[in-house]
């Protein structure tokens, strides 16, 4: 169900740029941007011997915040948070993406997503959906190297006949391992371990390749 609207409280804002207005408009309403609408009301050039530029929007607070209880709770979090981060969703099916934007996005993909990893393993603990966290195409990158990756090992087992042990994966990686290995004839998978962290064998098999499970 649509946010309804507090149309009768609507405010216009001026500034320079949209981030600069859009962050303006956060400080009067004392509301974080994801808390309130807005539109463009228009964009004006200035000619006054400098040329200069002016954009002019209309907010007005969401009657109703979004009952998501991941972004529900993602707004307390980062009203409290030192961090300058903000973020905008996408739904695709049963997944819920949380795309990190900001100042210091940056350091969520320092030390190989740890942070952005962190945020999405507390949203799946507060969201009856999958969340999928993501920032500057992060984990678009992480993909391609780590299936670049496997299949480097997947030819190496072919070419010696030894089995090869991966490191310690989470279930979105190992499921993508799988995936990438069951597309390469003469060579199986199978996760190993207990937990929330695994190791994946790649090893030779005999004909088409087993279909292994993505836990």
């Amino acid at each position: 169900m649509e946010n309804q609207e507090k149309n009768d409280d609507k405010q216009e804002f001026k500034g320079r740029n949209l981030e600069d207005v859009i962050s303006l408009a956060e400080h009067v309403l004392k509301i974080p941007r994801t808390q309130f609408n807005y539109e463009i009301v228009a964009e004006k050039t200035k000619l006054f011997g400098i040329k200069t530029k002016e954009i002019v929007i209309r907010a007005w607070p969401k009657a109703v915040i979004d009952s998501e209880p991941a972004t529900r709770f993602l707004d307390e979090l980062l009203e409290k948070c030192p961090l300058d981060l903000k973020y905008h969703t996408k739904k695709n099916r049963d997944i819920l993406f949380i795309i990190f934007e900001g100042r210091d996005k940056s350091l969520l993909t320092q030390k190989d997503g740890a942070l952005l990893l962190a945020f999405q393993h507390i949203l799946n603990k507060v969201s009856p959906q999958k969340v999928q966290t993501d920032c500057d195409f992060f984990r678009k990158r992480k993909e391609r190297e780590l299936k670049d990756y496997v299949q480097h090992v997947a030819r190496r087992v072919r070419e010696s006949g030894r089995k090869e042990m991966l490191d310690p994966m989470n279930p979105y990686e190992r499921r993508l391992v799988h995936i990438t290995v069951n597309q390469i004839p003469g060579i199986a998978t199978e996760s190993i371990g207990e937990g929330f962290l695994k190791k994946v064998k790649l090893y030779p098999s005999k004909g088409r390749p087993k279909q292994k499970s993505y836990s």
